[in-house]
């Protein structure tokens, strides 16, 4: 299972958390480890002299192609999938695995590895949170957490590593197999990335495909892209599905979650989730499953899915300012995620849209804008490509800055609308990530309640 490392000319690509984590297991196994990285040296700082005490042979201010063709090994951090050194690598043979791939081989335990488009993140750490509240000796791993090859020195045969993973890390695995895959949904994203959806698809599906008999993956049957994969492995399937009944798995249905294996048993009113919005329902019924699967009961499953709240960036609500509901879901990258942020409120939304596109089809948004939004405000680098894109879907108004959005979003909204931030595209135009946006559209909110305030309005 494990590979031998010691003495290989390994090349990390990336010096941020994962390929910092990389980097420390390497020198540890006695490899020799370069590391690539876009920042220059005086950009990475006090972090670059440390590692190379440590003995690690920095390539900083960008890539050079003759390192990647001249190394036994490459480990891409999670979105150095489309490098082109990369790939010249690939092509002359050099071998390249994700950092998964790498912790597989050596990590004891069991590994759930939660996958799809959307609701990885809150999915992970629910599914999470059921284990750990059951007594397991749980982890949160990937995208979420710490990223997987951290735990490998400590693991031990009785842990569980809930793992979020990402098409970046499933496009370079070769013998990963999860004992529970959890495939949330498929739909268009990371086309900047993948150069078709197929291309992303294919990714995704891996994690399926290295399944063997023994394993379990638990799959949306209401998506019919990832309902056909149960034909396409060895493991145990489980549907989860908030359309109707399905013969082995949970679903919602008469306003209840229900838990079939064998028997059905009823597991919550869905009255009873305090996460808001329809699709969330399944991401709960998929964590309720992952903790089904390793034996934790009807009962402790219902505790600690009633006292689940969500995650911050998630259809996360800030405060209401003279009726008017501001929600944060910085997390909603994606044009699917987006339309189930407005599927998730009854009344009028004014939407903040915009930052950097991943390829997405912003015509599929103009149907639930026509339906649900007052007002449209857009920023960010693809603010043109939408505008095009939904002309005449709802009044629109474009703007360069956060603070300006929040404000005209205010205006724009009567009293009882939402005010949401569901941007449908990547934060890296005018932020660090996703978490950074988030974060300044709470603090710009704010900033507005205590303007008003002081005007005594």
């Amino acid at each position: 299972m494990t590979m031998d490392i010691a003495g290989k000319k390994t090349l990390v690509v990336g010096l941020g958390r994962t390929g910092a984590a990389l980097a420390g297991f390497l020198l540890g196994r006695g490899a020799r480890v370069t590391v690539t990285e876009v920042k220059t040296e005086e950009a990475l700082g006090r972090k670059a002299s440390l590692w190379k005490e440590r003995g690690v042979v920095l390539e900083s201010g960008g890539h050079k192609v003759e390192t990647f063709l001249a190394a036994d090994l490459i480990i891409p951090s999670p979105g150095a999938a489309a490098l082109g050194e990369l790939a010249a690598a690939e092509n002359s043979g050099v071998p390249v695995i994700s950092e998964i791939e790498l912790a597989h081989r050596f990590l004891r335990g069991t590994i759930v590895g939660v996958t799809g488009t959307n609701g990885k993140s809150t999915t992970a750490t629910l599914a999470h949170k059921i284990l750990k509240e059951a007594g397991r000796k749980a982890y949160l791993a990937g995208n979420i957490g710490t990223p997987l090859i951290s735990f490998v020195e400590k693991s031990r045969d009785d842990h569980i590593y809930v793992t979020e993973i990402s098409s970046f890390q499933l496009e370079h695995i070769a013998r990963f197999r999860a004992a529970i895959a959890v495939f949330l949904n498929i739909s268009l994203n990371h086309l900047d990335w993948h150069a078709t959806f197929d291309e992303y698809f294919d990714a995704k599906k891996k994690l399926i495909h290295g399944q063997r008999s023994g394993d379990t993956a638990i799959l949306n049957r209401d998506d019919r892209l990832v309902r056909l994969l149960a034909g396409e492995t060895e493991a145990r399937v489980y549907y989860f599905s908030r359309r109707g009944p399905v013969r082995r798995g949970c679903f919602i249905g008469n306003d209840n979650l229900t838990l079939r294996d064998g028997e059905s048993v009823g597991l919550m009113k869905t009255a009873e989730v305090r996460l808001p919005g329809r699709h969330n329902l399944e991401n709960v019924a998929a964590a309720a499953l992952v903790g089904h699967c390793l034996g934790v009961s009807p009962r402790r499953l219902r505790a600690s899915i009633k006292s689940f709240r969500g995650l911050e960036h998630r259809l996360e609500t800030i405060l209401t300012l003279r009726r008017v509901e501001f929600v944060n879901d910085s997390k909603a990258t994606t044009v699917d995620a987006t339309i189930k942020a407005l599927e998730s409120f009854d009344r009028k939304v004014v939407l903040i849209l915009g930052g950097r596109d991943k390829g997405a089809d912003f015509t599929l948004l103009r149907r639930p804008i026509r339906q649900r939004v007052r007002s449209v405000i857009l920023l960010g680098e693809a603010r043109e490509k939408i505008a095009a894109a939904l002309k005449g879907a709802a009044p629109m108004e474009e703007t360069s800055s956060l603070r300006n959005a929040v404000a005209m979003a205010f205006v724009a909204a009567d009293p009882g609308d939402v005010v949401l931030l569901a941007p449908a595209c990547t934060s890296f135009d005018m932020f660090r990530n996703f978490e950074n946006r988030g974060r300044a559209f709470k603090r710009e909110v704010r900033r507005l309640q205590a303007v008003l305030r002081g005007k005594g309005r």
